[in-house]
């Protein structure tokens, strides 16, 4: 059995293979190679294309994720509902309504303060790719109108061609002045903007020039992310941002510098170049000097995210976590998705979601039953609907209040813009003539909603954010109707509990109860 699929093709590199339905499970190769074939498979094309394969394409307009079909995913597990009582709310029908469950949820400060969401969301870091580039200020609009957390990624000062530096750190940069002010103007005082840094980020100085400068309150240590275990990556398309990023310390290849590239590149041997970042080198020490700099720096909120490494780096992020006493700790899951990472890495590394929440959930109650402090956590790889959030935040109980979600919104953001210009020029697509030919509040459900919100800025609003609340709004009926079936009223009542496994294998790897066992002792005590 293979859990890739189509290991030798995929529509992420543009590959497919010449014989569609007959090929070796095991190398994923046609079963006959046939000499002559133009190449069409990932083999074929990397034989004339080399390490552009590596990326999924088209760089900067898309988003990818793996498709690996792991042994266990959130699928395996089932929502339990009850027809008895109510936690978080009177067990009165009339009251016991779906819409009566209280979805907000807080991200809890070192000295009392707290950062209040509307919804258990956070947007988990949108760096310097060009596709989140393009949507941010659609993204974050519609993250501070439905009062979530977001996260500006890393690189996007390094990034910046208009960025001034004064003894090697940042002093001005207008990109992320631009990133923050898009969350900000919109704010409703629920929600948050935090700032994340990698090791160039570090080096810069971003976090302190966004916390000294621009007003921010969060800030968000990064370790790794679920979809890679290297550093952030984009591409460049021309020798003169080549020559810059590399003057600023970052990895670019081929060297640009090297006079042999400049002339391959000038006669069009290649058109892109390759920039990279750096991986981080953690300590205990190192980590707790950050925290300490960071607070000193002005910092009310600090975050930590760390990918899908190995347990014991998981375990060390816990600790840290809890010896720092830092607000959020984001773990994402192998699987995820990304703007851009190598294809096979996102594929074939990493541990995935289930899995890592899994070993989460075991690491946070060590600590607990040792009365340690345990920061608010987010869990992130994968997430999209309402079930999906529901299980996230059942499984990780009682420590995961917040769902890390970043291609879904991202979508959200392209739809809702693609389809708002679409309107505001008066061609309504035929997919949503069917909903009105005329306004905005005729094709999207919730945009009278939003400018009821607005009032006379409902003009200004970048139009994608519309589509970002409209599809949080989406998610957030279809939570409290789950919830509301699982008689849980508010984020903290829920519980492991509320659901089975599918499996017995699920139900080893997660601890929760399988299916045929659940509830076994009530159930003898009902019928005793």
């Amino acid at each position: 059995m293979s859990f890739s699929k189509g290991i030798n093709a995929s529509a992420a590199t543009k590959t497919r293979l010449r014989t569609k339905d007959s090929y070796c499970p095991y190398s994923g190769m046609c079963t006959n190679c046939l000499d002559g074939c133009p190449g069409y498979c990932e083999i074929g094309k990397s034989a004339v294309r080399g390490k552009e394969l590596l990326y999924p394409s088209p760089f900067g307009k898309i988003t990818s994720a793996s498709e690996k079909d792991y042994p266990v995913d959130y699928s395996h597990f089932n929502i339990m509902g009850t027809a008895i009582g109510a936690h978080g709310i009177e067990a009165d029908s009339d009251k016991a309504i779906f819409p009566a469950v209280d979805l907000t949820t807080t991200i809890g400060s070192t000295d009392g303060k707290k950062l209040n969401l509307d919804l258990p969301i956070v947007v988990a870091a949108m760096g310097s790719t060009d596709v989140a580039a393009n949507n941010w200020d659609h993204l974050a609009a519609g993250c501070a109108i439905s009062g979530v957390g977001i996260a500006i990624g890393e690189n996007v000062c390094g990034m910046d061609p208009n960025l001034v530096l004064e003894n090697g750190r940042v002093k001005h940069s207008p990109n992320l002045e631009k990133r923050v002010k898009d969350f900000q103007k919109w704010s409703t005082d629920k929600g948050f903007i935090a700032v994340q840094a990698n090791v160039e980020d570090t080096r810069l100085g971003v976090q302190e020039y966004a916390l000294e400068k621009l007003g921010v309150e969060a800030v968000e240590i990064k370790w790794g992310q679920g979809a890679k275990d290297i550093g952030g990556e984009v591409k460049l398309n021309s020798l003169e941002r080549a020559l810059e990023l590399y003057a600023r310390g970052y990895i670019v290849l081929p060297n640009p510098t090297d006079p042999t590239v400049q002339m391959a590149f000038k006669n069009k041997e290649f058109d892109e170049f390759e920039r990279h970042s750096r991986i981080g080198m953690v300590s205990e020490e190192g980590f707790m000097s950050r925290v300490e700099e960071l607070r000193n720096a002005g910092a009310k909120y600090i975050f930590l995210k760390t990918g899908a490494y190995r347990p014991a780096d998981l375990a060390r992020a816990v600790k840290y976590a809890s010896e720092a006493k830092i607000d959020l700790l984001t773990v994402d899951g192998a699987g995820g998705g990304t703007g851009m990472s190598p294809w096979r890495m996102m594929n074939e590394w990493g541990i995935p979601t289930v899995y890592i929440q899994s070993l989460l959930v075991q690491y946070l109650d060590k600590l607990a039953s040792k009365g340690r402090h345990i920061p608010n956590i987010a869990i992130a790889g994968g997430f999209t609907l309402e079930d999906h959030l529901f299980k996230g935040l059942a499984l990780g109980a009682p420590y995961t209040n917040i769902i890390g979600m970043a291609r879904s919104p991202l979508t959200a953001a392209m739809v809702g813009k693609n389809i708002g210009e679409s309107v505001k020029a008066g061609k309504i697509p035929a997919e949503y003539k069917t909903n009105g030919e005329k306004s905005l509040e005729q094709i999207f459900i919730a945009a009278t909603e939003v400018k009821n919100m607005l009032g006379d800025e409902f003009d200004k609003l970048p139009v994608g954010a519309i589509g970002v609340y409209t599809y949080y709004q989406r998610l957030a009926q279809g939570l409290r109707q789950f919830m509301c079936g699982a008689r849980k009223f508010n984020i903290q009542s829920l519980a492991r509990t509320d659901l089975v496994a599918l499996t017995k294998e699920a139900a080893e790897i997660s601890g929760i109860a399988y299916i045929m066992d659940c509830d076994q002792k009530e159930v003898d005590d009902i019928l005793s």
